[in-house]
């Protein structure tokens, strides 16, 4: 077992112990806390869910074999019967409770902000991009996210440049985050008469969006500057200046967002994803001075990986960090992604059993 029955009866305390948080009316009244507190029980509850059926099957278990040595032959008979019953399940959950006890990313739940940029390739990477920016808009609507534009910086040709957008939905991080890294397209670009086919790629960040709460950013360390949006018009649009520009002093970030009609939205937004980058500068860091092996692990999110191959020619999909290949090309780019996903989850799992010493 990774924890000790104690302190997984202090886990279940801690669980009942954020109900009754929850349900006080100052924590009602201040939404901070409840997005803390309902955060951390959610955090919990795979984990006392498996360890309150670990416990009533152990007890269930204990109880037969305590008639196991019964006078009456029949009684013992069905006992031995039960016992090998309850040891198959006592078997199951405790390995369920192994794997809720695994390692989580604390930011599964989260929404997720996505930055998309053109890589090598010029205006075939630029497409390329746009293409990568309607799959995983196709895939938010599947799952019932909404997507939300930060900026963009188009090329003529209907390409992308760059693009930022946010994933608001719960999990949408969890099943984003594999997603991070170098993705390679092979194809003949409409651009080229003589019919070769193009390598070009496009480059994948995807971050937890983070609260002030979570990541305080100081005023001082901010500079901001407004200017008239480059949009496609309406209200406000090209007449003011409501779009804005963030660049924080002691990192050189830049963000811009200038997607919102109001400058107080720009901002809001801008902040989001200057928290989320932020953030995610000091993880790597964290990570870094940890391990020195989180190049090798799946999903690490490493920007220098070439994590994809999409092959036009053979209708092929490829994810080289697990080695699997799928011929529905077409499917995958409409917003088919979970078969990847799920297969990039099972791989860092079995990886966290394995460096737990529970697979082989």
């Amino acid at each position: 077992m990774l924890l000790s029955l104690d302190s997984l009866t202090d886990v279940e305390r801690r669980y009942e112990e954020l109900a009754d948080l929850l349900a006080r009316p100052e924590v009602v009244a201040n939404s901070e806390d409840m997005r803390r507190y309902g955060r951390e029980r959610r955090s919990l509850e795979p984990v006392v869910a498996a360890y309150r059926a670990y416990r009533d099957v152990s007890a269930q278990l204990a109880d037969a074999e305590g008639f196991l040595n019964s006078e009456d032959p029949d009684l013992a008979a069905l006992a031995h019967e039960e016992v090998e019953r309850l040891r198959g399940e006592h078997a199951e959950a405790e390995a369920a409770l192994k794997r809720a006890l695994l390692p989580r990313d604390p930011n599964e739940e989260r929404p997720a902000i996505v930055e998309i940029r053109a890589g090598t390739g010029g205006e075939e990477a630029a497409l390329f991009a746009a293409d990568l920016l309607r799959m995983y808009t196709r895939y938010a609507e599947r799952h019932g996210w909404r997507v939300e534009m930060v900026d963009e910086n188009q090329t003529g040709m209907g390409g992308m440049k760059e693009v930022v957008c946010e994933l608001q939905g719960r999990g949408a991080y969890a099943r984003l985050r594999y997603e991070s890294g170098v993705h390679r397209v092979q194809r003949v670009p409409t651009t080229e008469a003589s019919g070769r086919i193009h390598t070009s790629t496009a480059t994948v960040a995807v971050l937890p969006e983070m609260e002030d709460v979570d990541v305080h950013v100081d005023a001082n360390d901010v500079e901001m500057e407004t200017f008239r949006s480059g949009g496609a018009g309406g209200q406000n649009v090209n007449k003011v200046s409501t779009a804005v520009r963030l660049i924080h002093k002691p990192t050189g970030i830049v963000v811009v967002c200038q997607t919102e009609r109001s400058q107080f939205q720009n901002r809001q937004r801008a902040m989001a994803v200057l928290r989320a980058r932020l953030y995610d500068i000091e993880q790597r860091r964290v990570q870094e001075q940890v391990t020195q092996t989180r190049r090798a692990q799946v999903g690490t999110g490493e920007r220098s990986e070439k994590i994809r191959t999409y092959n036009f020619p053979q209708n092929r999909v490829t994810d080289h960090r697990i080695n699997v290949t799928l011929y529905n090309l077409e499917a995958v780019l409409d917003g088919e992604l979970d078969a990847l996903v799920d297969a990039l989850a099972t791989a860092e799992q079995t990886e966290h059993l394995r460096a737990a010493g529970l697979a082989s």
